[in-house]
């Protein structure tokens, strides 16, 4: 396994992962009624994951070889999609940051799985700018999948 961590701009309410193709990998229409419920957005080689808080949050990235086993009772809510990444490169990035200078991660070209799990997103101060909560992707190689919710947050 291989770890990456980022403090991210959740400009917005979200931060994406996407192939390096630029030209691949738009949100515009993925955050449906739906989509938001679930804080994940998808659509071809790019996953986008919704936040508690429009601040910077912590974000870790896992790549595994094979599916790891997740404690679901560790978080608060946890969501499934599929990644295409052709490039061998996956982008890490708030939606408002600058494309060429987000983090970077080199990986096998490929489809990948990805577990999106979310923690301590009741934390949030009366003002939503403080908080605990954190975001937790792993990856691994996979199959293509629809978006879901595996386990969803209370006070949702």
């Amino acid at each position: 396994m291989r770890e990456f961590r980022y403090e991210i701009f959740a400009d917005y309410h979200q931060f994406y992962l996407q192939d390096d193709d630029q030209s691949k990998g738009d949100l515009s229409e993925a955050w449906t009624k739906e989509a938001t419920e679930r804080l994940l957005a998808v659509a071809p080689h790019v996953i986008g994951v919704g936040t508690v808080r429009n601040m910077t949050v912590p974000v870790s990235i896992s790549v595994h070889d094979s599916r790891p086993k997740i404690r679901e009772e560790e978080w608060d809510q946890i969501t499934t999609a599929s990644l295409k990444i052709d490039t061998g490169r996956i982008v890490v990035a708030g939606c408002t940051d600058y494309f060429p200078e987000a983090a970077r991660i080199d990986v096998k070209p490929g489809v990948y799985e990805a577990i999106v799990c979310y923690g301590k997103l009741n934390s949030l101060s009366a003002d939503g700018f403080e908080g605990d909560d954190l975001y937790c992707v792993h990856l691994f190689p996979g199959g293509e999948i629809p978006p879901s919710v595996v386990k969803k947050r209370k006070n949702a």
